[in-house]
């Protein structure tokens, strides 16, 4: 038997799951129509089904990188491929594997391609954990198509994967599961053969259960097996809400996504930060994060809070919060929790200012009543044929050339002559910028 081969393996070279391996195994999609969440990937025509269906791409198979989150099938779409294409599978984890062991399998599959005709599909999973050393060693066999790549990363492959290997793949980005995708798979694992059928899980458990698995479905069949084995142990017909919270020791959170507890708690979230109570801004974001809320949901409320509670009070703060909303993209969950409390704290401890926002709501409302007069002429564009006769442009003065790079003139149209949007308020920088715009409005006003 190949070193690489499971036994029990199908002619694919797929191992046949084991009466007692673990339920995420078990419940394994083993053809398309139980794939779920994925549907832009399977369309019909689309790269990936033509690698998976048999008889189409078989000829010029593609090397591809799946992209996406922990628990969205990437795993599951290099058996399919496999499986459907009948190549032989191999699969690598990029945490145990080295170059030897690499070279190994793409000898092997040089060989099978050249004696026999037989294609293999080579599996790295979590392949940004290669060296680029590593990564190096996968060119020959991608460039020469002596296996069919299928690398899967959790991180963005822009950053984690080498730019040689990038160019000749099939970037493929899996989408996170929603809730409902999640329920989906729960309820098939309760009454299919291959998982636990006959078993009852209740309502509120099943609420909770989706709630801890966020939008990983390995997560969700593991938290159901361990909760079906608690209720067994307990004498329980039915898995309940107290064995889930047994299972994974983690107590229920009164937070429903869609419904008031989730406006409720983002509500006090919010306004926890805007009070700069830093420990109770951490407290729902606890509460969020336990429940299962998304990271880029809770990332993008403290960017709005950075900009309409902090203001130019400390600008910094909008800085920290756009960049820990990329962060989170990028790293995911549970790491994202770190990165999302940094941007609390800057937040909600942060000197506040809403003038900014407050300024911006003033003018609309002045536009929105018809006080919009027409741009002064000095200040319209004059790069265009004949608008020198018109005016546009005469009188203008620039400002840099003005040893204090403000001159006076006027900027607004001649109805909101004088108008004051702006107010600075004493807090943080805002002192420093209040005391600038005074000067500099003295100075615009200087004809």
């Amino acid at each position: 038997m190949d070193l690489f081969e499971a036994a029990g393996a199908d002619d694919a070279g797929l191992p046949a799951p084991r009466p007692d391996a673990p339920l995420a195994v078990r419940m394994r999609p083993a053809t398309l129509a139980e794939v779920l969440g994925q549907d832009h990937l399977l369309e019909p025509g689309a790269p990936l089904r033509r690698l998976i269906e048999p008889g189409e791409g078989r000829a010029a198979p593609s090397s591809v990188i799946l992209w996406g989150p922990p628990g969205t099938g990437k795993t599951t779409l290099a058996y399919l491929v496999a499986r459907g294409s009948g190549r032989r599978f191999v699969e690598l984890s990029a945490v145990t594997a080295g170059v030897k062991d690499v070279r190994a399998v793409v000898d092997d599959a040089r060989r099978r391609l050249v004696t026999s005709g037989a294609e293999t599909v080579l599996f790295i999973d979590e392949v940004h954990r290669f060296s680029k050393t590593q990564q190096d060693a996968l060119l020959p066999s991608v460039e020469n198509r002596w296996v069919t790549l299928m690398a899967a990363t959790t991180e963005n492959p822009s950053f984690s994967v080498v730019a040689p290997l990038l160019s000749r793949s099939l970037l493929l980005t899996l989408r996170p599961l929603t809730a409902e995708h999640v329920r989906t798979l729960v309820r098939r694992a309760l009454t299919d053969d291959r998982g636990l059928p006959g078993r009852r899980l209740a309502d509120d458990a099943a609420d909770h259960l989706v709630r801890l698995a966020g939008a990983d479905a390995r997560k969700a069949l593991t938290i159901l097996e361990a909760a079906a084995g608690a209720a067994e142990a307990a004498g329980q017909s039915e898995i309940g809400l107290d064995a889930v919270e047994r299972a994974v020791d983690v107590a229920a959170v009164q937070y429903d996504r869609a419904g008031d507890q989730h406006y409720d708690v983002t509500s006090a979230f919010i306004k926890s930060m805007r009070g700069s109570d830093v420990d109770a801004a951490l407290h729902y974001l606890a509460r969020m994060v336990v429940a299962g809320e998304d990271p880029r949901f809770i990332a993008r409320r403290i960017i709005i809070a950075a900009a309409e509670d902090v203001g130019m009070a400390d600008p910094t703060a909008l800085q920290t919060a756009v960049a820990a909303a990329q962060a989170v993209a990028l790293i995911g969950m549970p790491e994202a929790r770190i990165i999302l409390a940094q941007a609390v704290v800057h937040v909600a401890t942060a000197p506040k200012s809403n003038a900014a926002y407050a300024a911006l709501d003033a003018a609309i409302a002045d536009v929105r009543a018809g006080k919009a007069g027409a741009v002064p002429a000095h200040l319209r564009d004059a790069h265009y044929a004949g608008a020198e006769q018109h005016g546009h442009g005469t009188g203008y003065r620039y400002a840099h050339d003005d040893a204090r790079g403000v001159v006076g003139q006027q900027y607004a149209p001649a109805e909101l002559a004088g108008v004051r949007y702006y107010a600075p308020t004493s807090h943080g920088l805002e002192r420093d910028i209040g005391a600038r715009l005074e000067r500099i409005r003295q100075i615009l006003h200087e004809r």
